[in-house]
C-alpha cells in the first residue's frame, strides 16, 4: 500500500488557473446591471408620509416633489417653492408626457398647499397627479 506521493522534478503539469471565463461573466453582469438599472430622482427631503391602507405600488418612472411639514415645496434636493412646480414639471414632462407627478406630503402639512402643487402640476400639463402614502 502507497500512502505518500512521490513527486519527481520532472512533472511538467501547469498549475495556473485560466480566469478568462470568470472576466467575462463579470462584464456580462456588469452590462445586466447596467442595461436594467432604473434611476430615479429622489426629492432630497424626508417626508412624513399619511397612511392608507388601499395604497398602491406605483411605476417606478415618476416626477417626485415633497412638500414639508412648514410647507416649502422641493423637487430633486432643491427647493424650487410653489411657484416654481408648474416650469419644473413642464420640463420634465418634454421628454415623456404621460409621466406621472407623484407628490409626497407631510402628515402636517397646509391642505391648501397640497391643493395648490397639485393645481400648479395639473396647469404644468401632468395628467396623472398622485399623493404618496406609506402603508
Amino acid at each position: 500500500m502507497r500512502r505518500f506521493r512521490h513527486f519527481t522534478g520532472n512533472e511538467s503539469a501547469s498549475s495556473e488557473i485560466n480566469i478568462s471565463p470568470l472576466i467575462d461573466v463579470v462584464f456580462i453582469l456588469l452590462i445586466f446591471f447596467i442595461v436594467t438599472t432604473v434611476f430615479i430622482e429622489e426629492t432630497g427631503v424626508d417626508v412624513n408620509k399619511p397612511r392608507a391602507a388601499s395604497a398602491q405600488d406605483l411605476e417606478k418612472n415618476s416626477i417626485l416633489i415633497a412638500v414639508t411639514a412648514n410647507g416649502q415645496v422641493y423637487q430633486g434636493g432643491r427647493s424650487i417653492g410653489i411657484d416654481g412646480v408648474r416650469s419644473v414639471v413642464a420640463a420634465m414632462l418634454e421628454s415623456d408626457g404621460t409621466i406621472p407627478v407623484i407628490i409626497q406630503g407631510d402628515t402636517q402639512t397646509d391642505h391648501g398647499t397640497i391643493v395648490k402643487v397639485i393645481d400648479a402640476a395639473k396647469l404644468a400639463g401632468a395628467k396623472t397627479v398622485n399623493l404618496a402614502t406609506s402603508k
